[in-house]
């Protein structure tokens, strides 16, 4: 049996299913329920209307999609330090319950509650993988590499596997990459970008050091 982990501490961040320092792209329409910012890049950078969203969208100024967004600088500062504190909580999670499992392929596994590390690229093909866990399970994954889901892949909960118990700690000099017509679960969180390509569907949050880039995407608070 796995030690029972506890959650990384998201902070104000995870007031937020989007949150980004360089800007949000989108390609519409990209379906979100939850708040969505972009600091301290210019609001200018975020291209994603406010019809698009069930929530709030944040800017570090005026030029943000108009007519909803909030101009709220200080609060967006905090939020981008907290996310850069729970990224750093979750790289620094020491002794893993697995290490290198699937040399980095996971696609058709099972997966209990857990620390997870890979010194390497993840890599999930089209046939998926399962976090088996109840509602208190937390699973947290470190990889150095980047984090690709193949087009068609469905990540399944079960066990009654919580959304928000799940974190993606993703080191890669690229991003993460959400195939077309996957489903995703948990909150990334990305030293670079997170890429969702057309109809992806995250459950989730997207925080990333850069960009976000959405081409007709659910996305949808844990």
């Amino acid at each position: 049996l796995t030690a029972q982990r506890l959650p990384v501490n998201l902070g104000s961040a995870g007031n937020y299913v989007i949150l980004s320092k360089t800007g949000i792209t989108d390609v519409p329409p990209s379906p979100i329920t939850g708040n969505i910012a972009s600091s301290p890049i210019t609001g200018a950078a975020i291209h994603v209307t406010c019809a698009e969203v069930t929530g709030t969208i944040s800017a570090v100024d005026a030029a943000g999609p108009a007519p909803c967004s909030l101009v709220v600088p200080l609060v967006l500062t905090t939020a981008i330090g907290d996310m850069g504190t729970a990224y750093t909580d979750a790289a620094g999670r020491t002794i893993p319950d697995f290490t290198e499992l699937g040399a980095g392929n996971i696609s058709g596994k099972t997966l209990v509650p857990g620390l997870y590390k890979w010194s390497s690229n993840v890599l999930v093909d089209a046939t998926g993988f399962t976090l088996s866990g109840g509602p208190n399970a937390v699973w947290i994954f470190q990889i150095a590499g980047d984090l690709t889901l193949a087009d068609n892949a469905l990540v399944t909960l079960a066990g009654g596997a919580r959304a928000n118990n799940v974190f993606w700690q993703v080191g890669g000099p690229t991003a993460v990459t959400l195939g077309k017509g996957s489903r995703f679960y948990g909150t990334i969180l990305s030293a670079k970008q997170v890429i969702m390509t057309a109809g992806a569907a995250l459950i989730g949050r997207a925080l990333a050091q850069t960009q976000v880039t959405l081409i007709s995407n659910a996305i949808t608070s844990p």
